[in-house]
């Protein structure tokens, strides 16, 4: 395979884990872009960034274009966009709090980036969100204060509804690779194909730890293998530079 691979996401395609031992994020060198991208033995360029949001990943996607010249980028967002501001929650628990990106405005950005990308001769590859483990995520948004879990629970209702709202940006990214026939990579399978998510995930809740990154590498090594899985990718429009009209 002699192309070239460019990779945009946050923490979770940066490598990013929690390291207990030193109570700290880290970033894990055996992550799953590098397993995978070794593996596979493919050039790849990874531009993702902890606390990435699609707004502000994306926005600096054609100068990664320019830059890297990849063949297909691998876009992963959401696990940020989902998410809230818990401390002003916890503070004012009956304001209508949003989402960091709200979810039309995710849908908008990420249809709008794949068709950029496909309009310029370069193929978008999807891929769905790990799965939080919610009550690991709410133990650790509420840093176990239970005065603080009992003002956020006031607005959130039940701790299941972390896992219902993440599930809602899942299901925009699929429906987008279905549409626009894009590959998908469908990392929350693999997770959920398991008899049991804890061993997979760092204590935060959100973050695959070192074991998790395996399993993303080998769902990812799989599905590049195996691309008649995916719906048919679209005939590639002669390159030209991200968001050009002419």
């Amino acid at each position: 395979m002699n192309t070239r691979w460019l990779v945009t996401g946050d923490s979770i395609s940066k490598g990013i884990v929690f390291d207990d031992d030193r109570n700290r994020y880290v970033v894990l060198h055996d992550n799953y872009i590098q397993l995978a991208f070794d593996e596979l033995d493919v050039s790849v360029a990874n531009v993702s960034r902890f606390g990435r949001t699609i707004d502000r990943g994306l926005e600096t996607l054609k100068r990664d274009v320019l830059k890297h010249q990849p063949d297909n980028v691998l876009v992963g967002y959401g696990g940020n966009d989902c998410d809230f501001d818990w401390d002003a929650i916890a503070r004012d628990p009956h304001q209508d709090h949003k989402p960091r990106t709200e979810l039309n405005r995710f849908r908008d950005v990420l249809s709008g980036t794949v068709k950029d990308l496909q309009n310029s001769g370069i193929t978008p590859v999807l891929m769905t969100l790990p799965p939080l483990e919610p009550d690991r995520y709410f133990g650790w948004i509420t840093r176990n204060n239970p005065e603080k879990a009992e003002r956020i629970l006031l607005w959130l209702r039940s701790v299941t509804r972390i896992y219902w709202w993440q599930e809602r940006y899942n299901s925009v990214i699929t429906r987008i690779a279905i549409k626009t026939g894009s590959l998908l990579v469908d990392m929350r399978a693999a997770f959920l194909q398991q008899p049991d998510l804890l061993p997979y995930i760092c204590q935060d809740g959100i973050h695959p730890n070192q074991l998790g990154h395996r399993l993303m590498a080998e769902a990812f090594i799989a599905s590049m293998n195996d691309k008649q899985s995916a719906p048919p990718l679209p005939a590639p429009a002669p390159k030209r530079c991200l968001g050009c009209t002419a």
